[in-house]
């Protein structure tokens, strides 16, 4: 079982491909994982949700590919 208060800010977040999707900014409110602008190649903010981490260790690997979770992930406005 995950539990989002192992998920810490500047934590790596990989695919389940094992490439790299982003920096761990913050988690929100609303319970998804927000990335950082400067680890971005657009500079925006992407969030996606908890539910698409699989493990916690000293990465964040979540059940998508890297592909896959960018493609589906939130731009914050």
């Amino acid at each position: 079982m995950i539990h989002q208060a192992d998920i810490k800010e500047h934590m790596e977040v990989v695919g389940s491909d094992g490439q790299h999707v982003g920096t761990v900014d913050h988690l929100t409110k609303a319970g998804l994982v927000k990335l950082t602008r400067s680890d971005s190649k657009d500079g925006q903010h992407h969030l996606f949700p908890v539910s698409w981490v699989e493990r916690i260790d000293q990465k964040v690997h979540l059940s998508k590919s890297s592909g896959d979770a960018k493609a589906q992930w939130q731009t914050a406005a």
